[in-house]
């Protein structure tokens, strides 16, 4: 029977979260590598009501096209849905999804093909080393809860992956042992770092109007903490630029839609949740991207996931002087630096950088060298390079 490295998110699969981006392309880059890996995920609804997939439920098979399509997914990599038998997780106690997982379907239909796991699901993880199977466990945010001694001082339990040092630091105040944890950056999928010049052109002719000439993108979630609120303002200030925000709910679109018409700032559109294959284009369109952020306690430990995703690119990027951003500044990846919740300090930037940086098809190289290092098939090899 072959064993298989084991990727697990407690969540239904797509859905437009950068948590689950990650968790996908993590799962992605093992099996690029060659590793036997497979992707669990939650089943819920109509789907999961088939008592053929409770008896047998581990069957790996192609992702389907359209989580594919979501996440910029490779030919290798084999998923597993499990099948709820409840409609909604507001059931506590035995039957609760994390109960059903780690009771149910560990020791049965689990362990006799697991090498090894690979989570940001604690409940999941303790069920590995409980089983005897070594755990990798992802932890990227302040959580106030202790971990428990018996399971992270257990040789099974072979590291915990952060991304930034303050979160270091409070998992070891809540019981991490040091020398187990990782510091790693999140990644980029390569498709990010192929050119696609006319699917740009054609992003450019779609989303540029009224005689702009210049295209500003942002992509991520719609939150004042993210800038988002920030970055309506500098539209304000910049008439003559066109912004272009990806991502969000079709909730949050219209929230951010309803305040640019009271701000009456006209040079702004909301695309929504865009599929991941469709990112390296539209971010290859552009002539500068925007990495706004507040100050706050996010901007101590937000993961810049789409950070590398944008230097993929070669475009120019403007970002925010945020603990989590600070490494790079002497790196050169980024165009232009200022400060947080400043939009008029952030128009200048952006301004500054829109004179000195124009627009290149082929991307900035300086760009497009520094990132490589950064792909998910880098981290994984980073991360497995400390398990023994």
């Amino acid at each position: 029977m072959s064993k298989n490295y084991i990727f697990f998110t407690r969540n239904t699969l797509p859905q437009p979260e950068a948590h689950l981006v990650q968790v996908a392309n993590c799962a992605n880059a093992a099996a690029n590598l060659g590793f036997p890996t497979v992707l669990l995920y939650l089943q819920t609804g109509l789907a999961a009501f088939n008592p053929l997939k409770w008896i047998d439920p581990f069957q790996p098979q192609k992702p389907e096209p359209n989580l594919v399509k979501f996440y910029n997914l490779h030919e290798k990599l084999k998923v597993v849905p499990l099948p709820m038998f409840w409609p909604t997780d507001s059931l506590r106690g035995k039957l609760s999804y994390s109960h059903i997982v780690c009771q149910y379907y560990w020791p049965r239909y689990i362990l006799p093909h697991t090498k090894i796991v690979h989570t940001r699901n604690w409940n999941f993880a303790k069920a590995a080393i409980r089983h005897g199977v070594p755990a990798i466990y992802e932890h990227h945010h302040h959580e106030d809860k202790q971990f428990e001694p018996e399971a992270v001082n257990n040789p099974l339990f072979q590291a915990a992956v952060t991304v930034v040092d303050t979160v270091r630091e409070s998992m070891i105040e809540n019981g991490m042992p040091p020398e187990k944890i990782v510091k790693i950056h999140n990644g980029f999928n390569k498709s990010f770092m192929l050119r696609y010049p006319q699917e740009a052109q054609e992003w450019r002719e779609k989303l540029l109007f009224d005689e702009r000439q210049h295209l500003v993108v942002y992509s991520g979630a719609l939150y004042r903490f993210k800038g988002v609120d920030l970055l309506i303002d500098v539209a304000k200030i910049l008439p003559e630029v066109q912004f272009v925000f990806a991502g969000g709910s079709q909730e949050k679109v219209e929230i951010y839609r309803q305040r640019a018409r009271e701000k009456y700032v006209k040079n702004v559109t909301f695309l929504g949740y865009i599929l991941h294959e469709q990112l390296p284009s539209l971010f290859q369109a552009a002539d500068v991207l925007a990495h706004p952020h507040c100050s706050g306690k996010a901007a101590t430990f937000t993961s810049p996931l789409k950070l590398f995703e944008y230097m993929a690119s070669g475009t120019p990027i403007v970002a925010t002087e945020i603990v989590s951003l600070m490494e790079f500044k002497s790196s050169g990846a980024i165009a232009g630096w200022c400060e947080p919740d400043n939009p008029t300090k952030f128009a200048q930037c952006l301004q500054q950088v829109l004179n000195n940086y124009p627009r290149k098809v082929e991307g900035y190289r300086d760009n497009l060298n520094y990132v490589s290092q950064f792909s998910w098939e880098n981290r994984i090899a980073k991360i497995l390079s400390c398990v023994k």
